[in-house]
């Protein structure tokens, strides 16, 4: 939706229409913005601001400080709204939240001032209320760990939490909230560290509240009950439990030198421990805004302008009201008083001064209620800080003193019982003074002081060393010249605080937001007639209208307004003045002379005439930027064509210098792949074949080896037998003679066992040559065999040829026989060509006359010329010599393949041809491929019997045809 604005597609009033405004005359004018968002107490300003911050967080986004801006409305809810009778998130502060952004218009920064924090509400409220949401957060959301550590318990275990019996909102998750709240001090970039220390003072605020006081005299003196509360809050606050009870049960009172110890009533030690409670908890909610703003500002250094927004505690009016609505409605007068000042007083000032018609417009001035706040020495500021400064004044003393001093004001009204009334713009507020004085005091003790100044945690002695510098006496370094009077009332620091607020506005462009409340029964979709006109009426709506409708919202100078329209004249006029210029301006645009006037020094305009110049300005803007665009885009593009043909250009022949070198690098590499290959198979052809050749020689050296001394131990085996044969022989014929020599010579034979040895020698020898006589036998039979098996393979070979022959011969016949066939038909046909060349001669004189001198091929010439016949009859013929020429032809060329086939199988089997071949495989494949062709080359050797046969009926019926022809003549 807030694109609508952004885009001025919409018109309609709304939140983003006023930040838009503010934003665009920012980067327009230079000028600082503010938008002050007012209103009575649950009318929706808190939200109206978070959806302001939103839609400029939106225009200025991209810089990364937009999501840390929006955060911190999470924290300042958290730590400063509560539940009241009108509103579920109530402010209960008032804050002003300066967004700067750089000349470009992004978000840089931010800052955030806050005001008058109601800090009773932490120790005491009306019933149905809440305290503030953070205790009520941590208490059911807060983590186990550190529920152990910060020894929380449930909010209904707080006495400061369930005095008002109200612990839970209908509709919100108090422990879902604690994580938001979480996640947004991470997004802020506070440290875990800071983020511990801000929970230990919250619970420690907590734990006070359940310190309990015991009456000890008939004086009512008390003494500090040791309990959980009390351990607890000094652990968490870094102190012992007798120095907190110190400072809560005794007060010190200074006598000349001497100090003296007095114990508090239980009224004072009560009031002792709320007040307490209530400077940890303002000054724990000062800290945390120091952080923000301390991570806020780190991107301020770029810093160009700002939008300030005003989120501040709406007019209060309940059945019982305070101190604290008393300074809520005075801020709230103030408010008013500049929303009257820019939108009534100053602007019918201007009319007047600059000399344009105008009548002037009542409206309801709060003047006088003002001066009843402000007036000195007699208004109720000046009055309720001098009843405060008296130690025996009280807040009944304090509501005379009023009656007296200011019954003739118009505005004010005393009432019964310490109670008076003012007359508020928004109406009749009558206020109970109970607790004025001592919240105006806002007292805290000096032992309070000096107690936080002693704890060992670092934020305790922080907020010691803030109370001692807002002191007056800031030299003094004695804990006892702190006191109470010596600090400012809240009502004079408050109107300080106002009054900077003020003129930080007063240097702004202001823009008004009036929250208004539909119903006072906090539902949806209701509205209440009579109290939707009572805010209109007493929020000056109703005369802004009027005076809108009649007046004149917009004005600029004479010459601001010609520097801004004045190119939007199509023709030059004769004076160059900026009056001149603007009034020629607005007749070019036909403004109508009611919608505007013009004045000494400036032009002022009606609501909705700006726009109109706006839009005739962006129309020549938008025309003025169409033709730039088209003439930079016709300029581009040229020179881009120019570039890009230039690029082109220049890309092909570089590429084409790239394509011819590359290819001439891959030819030389080419060559040399070719060079390098040839070489390379050479010297692999080479090295195999060598290889080759040594394997073959090597193994046909083996292999003669192997033969050559097969054969020597063959022949030496059978010398050697033949040699021991003969020899054993000899031996047996010499020792045969020997022993009959020697048998002779001694008359005696030798004995028998020599003769035995000599027989089993013998014998052994004869064994061992029939055995070598075996061996022979057994390798004759094998030489036998194998010269048998030659035989029979030579036989088988012969018989295979013969066989072939024979097919062959009978193959031969066959084609002789055709040779045969077709000589006798070109006999035939020659034959009827002799006798057809005499009966032509007979009826060709021309012919017969030079017979003698034709040549043959002439005759025959003429012959097919002249007969038609004749020439079918020797196409034919021809036809026939060619294929039986092709059958012979092929015939032979297989009969030479088979028989060189046969022979290098023969040689390779008789071993003359050395081959790794197995020879009866490849004889048996010979075989298949020669029978495979005879039974193909028989099929067409009959095909052409077959054809040769048709054609010679063919060419005899034609004879027959021809020589009955003849006949017939």
């Amino acid at each position: 939706m807030w694109l609508f604005y952004k885009q001025k597609t919409k018109d309609d009033p709304h939140v983003y229409a006023v930040a838009d405004l503010a934003f665009n005359e920012m980067l327009q004018d230079g000028i600082n913005q503010s938008i002050i968002i007012s209103g009575e107490s649950g009318a929706g300003k808190t939200e109206t601001a978070k959806i302001a911050m939103q839609y400029l967080a939106a225009l200025g986004g991209a810089s990364g400080m937009e999501s840390e801006v929006l955060q911190t409305n999470v924290i300042l809810e958290a730590l400063g709204n509560a539940k009241t009778s009108r509103n579920h998130n109530s402010s209960r502060f008032g804050k002003l939240i300066e967004i700067h952004f750089s000349e470009t218009g992004k978000m840089c920064g931010a800052k955030i001032q806050t005001f008058l924090l109601e800090k009773s509400r932490v120790v005491q409220r009306a019933q149905g209320e809440r305290s503030y949401h953070i205790f009520y957060q941590l208490c059911s959301g807060a983590p186990p760990l550190l529920k152990k550590k910060l020894s929380l318990k449930s909010a209904n275990d707080y006495t400061y939490l369930k005095q008002s019996n109200c612990l839970r909102i209908d509709g919100v998750d108090d422990s879902k909230m604690f994580t938001v709240l979480v996640d947004a001090l991470d997004t802020i970039q506070i440290s875990k560290e800071d983020q511990m220390k801000l929970f230990s003072m919250l619970a420690a605020v907590l734990w006070m509240g359940n310190i309990s006081f015991s009456v000890v005299d008939t004086e009512n003196h008390v003494e500090v009950v040791s309990n959980e509360g009390l351990a607890t809050a000094a652990k968490l606050l870094g102190c012992t439990s007798n120095q907190l009870v110190t400072a809560m049960s005794t007060r010190k009172i200074r006598a000349g030198n001497d100090s003296i110890v007095k114990k508090l009533t239980l009224t004072q030690a009560i009031d002792a421990r709320d007040a307490l409670a209530k400077s940890i908890y303002a000054h724990l909610f000062d800290w945390i805004v120091e952080q923000i703003n301390h991570s806020l500002g780190m991107g301020r250094q770029c810093t160009w302008r700002s939008i300030s927004i005003l989120d501040i505690y709406g007019f209060e009016c309940f059945n019982k009201n305070g101190f604290e609505q008393f300074c809520i409605n005075y801020a709230n007068e103030r408010l008013q008083q500049h929303f009257n000042r820019h939108l009534f007083k100053l602007q019918q000032e201007e009319y007047l001064e600059d000399g344009i018609d105008w009548a002037p417009v009542k409206f309801v001035d709060n003047t006088d209620c003002l001066s009843l706040f402000e007036k000195k020495p007699l208004g109720l500021l000046s009055l309720l800080d001098e009843e405060s400064t008296f130690p025996k004044a009280t807040d009944l003393s304090f509501a005379n003193k009023l009656k007296q001093q200011l019954s003739a004001n118009s505005c004010f009204k005393g009432e019964q019982e310490g109670a008076f009334k003012i007359c508020h713009y928004a109406g009749e507020v009558t206020y109970d003074t109970s607790g004025f004085l001592e919240k105006n005091r806002d007292s805290l003790h000096s032992e309070s002081i000096q107690l936080l100044s002693s704890c060992k945690c670092e934020l305790p002695k922080h907020f010691a060393s803030v109370m001692v510098a807002d002191s007056q006496n800031k030299s003094s370094q004695s804990w006892h010249s702190v006191v109470d009077t010596q600090k400012q009332s809240v009502v004079t620091k408050f109107k300080v605080q106002l009054f900077k607020l003020m003129q930080q506005l007063e240097s702004t462009t202001p823009h008004f937001i009036r929250c208004i409340q539909p119903n006072g029964k906090q539902r949806p979709r209701l509205f209440e007639h009579d109290l939707f006109l009572h805010q209109l009426k007493c929020c000056g709506v109703l005369e802004v209208v009027r005076i809108s409708r009649t007046g004149y919202p917009t004005r600029m100078t004479h010459q601001q307004f010609a520097e801004r329209y004045g190119f939007l004249l199509l023709r030059s006029i004769a004076s160059q003045d900026p009056l001149s210029v603007s009034i020629a301006v607005l007749q070019q645009l036909n403004i109508p002379p009611e919608m505007y006037q013009v004045g000494y020094t400036k032009l002022f305009f009606r609501t909705g005439q700006v726009a109109a110049l706006e839009n005739a300005k962006r129309k020549m803007l938008h025309g003025t930027l169409c033709i730039q665009k088209h003439f930079r885009g016709l300029h581009f593009r040229q020179g881009y064509q120019g570039l890009k043909k230039g690029a082109m250009t220049f890309q092909s022949f570089i590429r084409g210098e790239r394509a011819r070198i590359h290819f001439d690098n891959v030819i030389k590499r080419w060559r040399a792949a070719v060079l390098i290959q040839k070489y390379t198979r050479r010297r692999i052809a080479a090295t195999m074949f060598n290889d080759q050749l040594k394997h073959i020689i090597l193994l046909q050296s083996v292999m003669r080896g192997c033969l050559a001394r097969t054969k020597y131990k063959c022949l030496q085996n059978e010398m050697e037998s033949k040699v021991s044969h003969n020899k054993v022989q000899g031996d047996m014929r010499k020792n045969i003679s020997e022993s009959r020599v020697c048998h002779e010579m001694n008359g005696r034979y030798p004995h028998q066992p020599v003769i035995t040895k000599l027989e089993n020698r013998i014998s052994k020898a004869e064994a061992a040559l029939r055995d070598k006589d075996e061996e022979n036998v057994m390798l004759k039979q094998q030489l036998e065999q194998y010269e048998r098996k030659w035989s029979e393979y030579e036989a088988k070979m012969k018989s295979m040829e013969e066989a072939w022959k024979r097919q062959l011969s009978s193959l031969q016949l066959s084609l002789v026989a055709a040779k045969k066939s077709l000589v006798s038909d070109d006999v035939a046909s020659r034959a009827a060509r002799s006798d057809f060349t005499p009966a032509h001669a007979q009826y060709d004189s021309e012919d017969t006359l030079s017979t003698g001198t034709h040549t043959p091929e002439v005759i025959e010439s003429r012959h097919h010329n002249h007969h038609p016949e004749a020439k079918v009859s020797a196409g034919n013929s021809d036809r026939r010599v060619n294929a039986v020429n092709h059958l012979a032809k092929e015939f032979e060329d297989r009969r030479q393949v088979f028989e060189d086939d046969a022979g290098f199988l023969v040689a390779v089997k008789s071993g003359q041809v050395g081959s790794n071949m197995n020879p009866d495989e490849e004889l048996r494949k010979l075989k298949d491929r020669f029978a495979t062709w005879k039974k193909d080359y028989k099929s067409r050797l009959k095909e052409t019997k077959f054809n040769l046969q048709k054609v010679g009926t063919h060419d005899e019926k034609t004879r027959k045809r021809w020589w009955g022809k003849k006949s017939s003549k």
